[in-house]
């Protein structure tokens, strides 16, 4: 047979993916593989990729189809035919139903065993150098896989007559009841509740969606677990709140482990929960937390994870995977309000920090004098502009800890760390896409020693990780 050439070859046609052969309603038996990365049971139906929220691997469901796409579909569970062994009674009715709960049917141990699973698939996806040889250690557990959360924010709504709080529903804005919560510090409902049932008995007006009407949008209350102290945020669309002396008065005499209340004004309808200003009602415009033996004051908008029990167990491991000397300059990146480098300054010559949000660096150096750390400061600016700029200065600095946002690295902040060369470095991550995207540019200017995943936020697919990265020698 004679070969074709590029004279007589017939070029196929394009294969274009063909539109799932389903529409809204249909229902069909479905087994489920694995879970996707929001935690969703992931099945094939005709070759095609079909997601059901609350479905665990190893189960036969009846899938009813949601929403309809060109290459895969969203489904809910109607009914299970074959539960899985590892599936457990959820303390939470709300399993499935809002976020927060994606793998409350799910035995923990498995929890555990999936997060890991979410780092390796990760490093599969974007195959940074050496990946299939990164020791990915086991995941660790939380102590308390419940009563861990220390702050709620719940958005405010009328339904049948009656305020209530809660989260969105999952691909909407209905807002879902929550009078209990089994993943929150009990303070924090407690409080909740009790703000609910006041705004009902005052008629406060809550926020209405439909025509941006009405004044109470969103409450958001953290609970110290070191101090027992609570503040409330009340975010309002407009400035003016009406009954605010009587609600005071009623959060003084009710509420007296509400130490602070401030009011944060978010007007209209927009995506973001906070706004940009935000008064003092009452008490102090501060709670303290502690960790690691320090104290941090926490403004309402200040940033820390929301596991604090956890929080330390991360930054021992971070502590480790930098093997920190007395003799060494520690940079601490995304440095919020200073918590992790100030939990480490003691193991250090001198810590320096950086921050682009003002009110956290002002927050970072106030906590270093609150705690009586001489030997750190923080500065103002993105890290990529200040390690060059200390550097220029003479500033030596032998380790480097990052824990930035879901968003990952500054890729001008990469190039800085690969023109820089720390020889410690941690990369502490809340997102593993970012993370192994990230360690693709990284290496092999930097050897992945290993990757540690902690668990801070049991119940849900969201997972952390410490990373110890080592400086290759030329």
């Amino acid at each position: 047979m004679q070969k074709p050439t590029h004279r007589n070859f017939k070029r196929r046609p394009k294969r274009y993916a063909h539109p799932v052969d389903a529409k809204v309603g249909d229902r069909f038996p479905l087994s489920i593989k694995k879970l996707g990365v929001e935690g969703q049971g992931i099945g094939y139906f005709k070759h095609k990729v079909c997601f059901v929220p609350g479905a665990l691997p190893g189960e036969v469901v009846v899938a009813e189809v949601t929403v309809v796409h060109d290459n895969y579909l969203e489904a809910k569970l109607h009914q299970l035919r074959q539960p899985s062994p590892d599936r457990v009674t959820p303390k939470d009715a709300y399993a499935g139903l809002a976020g927060g709960f994606e793998l409350e049917t799910l035995a923990y141990d498995k929890q555990l065993a999936f997060k890991k699973q979410v780092v390796l698939e990760a490093l599969a996806k974007f195959k940074p150098l050496g990946y299939r040889h990164y020791w990915v250690k086991d995941t660790l557990a939380a102590p308390h896989p419940y009563g861990y959360r220390n702050k709620a924010q719940f958005q405010v709504r009328m339904q049948d007559g009656h305020v209530v709080a809660g989260l969105y529903q999952a691909n909407s804005h209905t807002v879902v009841d929550m009078q209990t919560c089994a993943v929150q510090m009990l303070g924090t409902m407690k409080v909740i509740n009790t703000l609910v049932k006041l705004i009902e008995e005052l008629a406060i007006p809550v926020y209405n969606e439909a025509n941006q009407s009405g004044i109470i949008k969103t409450l958001a209350v953290r609970e110290s677990l070191a101090t027992g102290q609570i503040q409330v945020a009340i975010i309002t669309n407009t400035a003016k709140l009406i009954k605010k002396h009587a609600l005071l008065v009623a959060i003084e005499d009710q509420l007296p482990e509400v130490t602070s209340v401030v009011q944060n004004v978010n007007p209209g309808d927009t995506p973001l929960v906070w706004g940009n200003e935000t008064t003092l009602l009452y008490g102090q415009d501060y709670i303290t937390e502690s960790l690691m033996g320090l104290d941090f004051r926490l403004s309402a908008r200040s940033f820390l994870q929301l596991n604090p029990e956890q929080t330390e167990v991360l930054y021992e491991e971070a502590a480790k995977a930098l093997d920190l000397s007395k003799d060494d300059t520690l940079i601490d990146a995304y440095a919020g309000i200073g918590t992790i480098g100030l939990s480490l300054a003691n193991r250090v010559k001198q810590v320096i920090g950086m921050e682009t949000i003002a009110d956290a660096v002002q927050d970072a150096n106030n906590n270093a004098t609150l705690n009586g750390v001489t030997n750190a400061r923080y500065e103002v600016g993105p890290a990529e502009e200040l390690l060059p700029k200390w550097r220029s200065q003479g500033q030596h600095f032998d380790a480097l800890v990052v824990d930035p946002p879901r968003t990952g690295l500054d890729n001008a902040l990469i190039d800085t760390i690969l023109q820089e060369k720390p020889a410690k470095f941690a990369y502490v991550s809340c997102n593993m896409a970012t993370l192994a995207r990230n360690l693709a540019r990284l290496v092999p200017t930097y050897r992945v020693a290993y990757i540690q995943p902690v668990d801070m936020l049991p119940q849900t697919p969201r997972c952390e990780a410490v990373v110890k990265l080592v400086l290759n020698e030329d």
